[in-house]
């Protein structure tokens, strides 16, 4: 049984929830990356944001991203899985969520994240990541 600890990406920053959006968007810069999790100074998970969540909910509604908080756009329940839990839980939760990656956690604290990407990179078995892939697709193109 392949757990998510052992496909995780480790080196996961998060961005501090009383941190700007132009902090967020250096970073992901920095990274190569396009989404970033957003923690309470405590380091518990608050959200999730993406580079399209900066462009869409800051930049198009004319806000300036030096004063805009990630706390701002940290909305909702955030989305994650544990550090111990199977892969397929991981896949399953990305398909049920329509999300390319999820925040990994361990002791409550971030310890990395999961993509469809670092599945695909450790041969996960090809048939299911197709599925997942084919289904998150396939309700992306529903949604625009």
């Amino acid at each position: 049984m392949s757990v998510v600890r052992e496909f995780m990406t480790t080196d996961a920053k998060c961005v501090v929830e009383d941190q700007t959006l132009e902090v967020a968007a250096r970073m992901m810069r920095d990274m190569d990356c396009g989404s970033l999790p957003i923690c309470g100074n405590d380091g518990k998970l608050t959200g999730f944001i993406t580079d399209r969540d900066i462009v869409v909910k800051c930049v198009a509604e004319g806000k300036d991203a030096r004063q805009v908080l990630a706390s701002e756009l940290a909305t909702g329940k955030p989305f994650w899985v544990d550090a111990d839990a199977n892969v397929d839980e991981a896949v399953s939760m990305m398909e049920e969520h329509q999300v390319r990656r999820l925040p990994v956690i361990s002791d409550h604290k971030l310890v990395g994240i999961i993509s469809q990407g670092d599945i695909a990179r450790n041969h996960y078995a090809e048939q299911r990541l197709g599925e997942m892939v084919e289904h998150i697709s396939a309700k992306e193109h529903m949604s625009h």
